[in-house]
């Protein structure tokens, strides 16, 4: 590839994995996160660049870096989350706007200016990380489920969009606990690098065939 894959939210895990696979596809692939030091072991040649998804000048500086380094962008996934729990009467409206702003303010205006720059080209990629809380609200976690709904309503309104200008939308529900790396043998938890090679598998398809949401789940979590 000579193009170019931003990871937001980038640490260990999905984003992680994700990254590997992204570098092994010949993607030069920026890792953005509110630290710059976040780990993503295994992408040494990353660019590692931190910034509060969440704050519209941050991510327009972002990318404005991006173009001035990088190739063309292809790839990029949202990662970020913010979990708020508590008895609904008790929660802190703080913290219920923080949740709303990271999971899908934050996706806004990232996907806006990924956007802007893959319609140029007539091509490109926006992928998002949802979760359980996309499609099922729990009991105490409605901050986690205002905020998922949101993304999911985002990438599905994106998908109808752009896709036929030539931008693959896709949004992914891990519906389930995910390992914390090698060291975890809880073969009943999601393994990261399964989830990135889904991830992987949909950015590869045919655009007479595209998938606009994939669930995923370990075998033995109900639904």
């Amino acid at each position: 590839m000579d193009g170019s894959a931003l990871i937001v939210g980038a640490g260990s895990g999905i984003s992680a994995s994700f990254a590997r696979l992204l570098a092994a596809e010949g993607y030069a692939v920026a890792l953005a996160s509110r630290s710059a030091a976040a780990r993503a072991d295994g992408v040494p040649a990353a660019l590692r660049i931190a910034c509060d998804a969440t704050d519209p000048a941050a991510v327009a500086a972002l990318f404005a870096r991006l173009d001035a380094e990088l190739p063309p962008l292809e790839v990029v996934l949202y990662n970020p989350s913010h979990r708020a729990r508590g008895a609904f009467v008790d929660l802190s409206p703080d913290d219920v706007r923080r949740s709303l702003d990271v999971s899908a303010f934050g996706a806004f205006l990232v996907a806006q200016h990924a956007a802007r720059r893959m319609l140029a080209r007539g091509r490109g990629a926006l992928l998002f990380t949802g979760a359980s809380a996309s499609v099922k609200g729990y009991a105490k976690s409605a901050p986690f489920a205002m905020g998922k709904f949101a993304l999911r309503g985002l990438a599905q309104s994106l998908a109808r969009e752009l896709a036929p200008q030539g931008i693959h939308v896709a949004h992914f529900v891990i519906d389930g606990q995910v390992r914390a790396g090698d060291a975890d043998p809880d073969a009943a938890r999601l393994d990261p690098d399964a989830i990135a090679s889904t991830y992987l598998h949909v950015l590869r398809q045919p655009r007479s065939a595209w998938t606009w949401e994939v669930e995923l789940r370990p075998w033995v979590e109900p639904f």
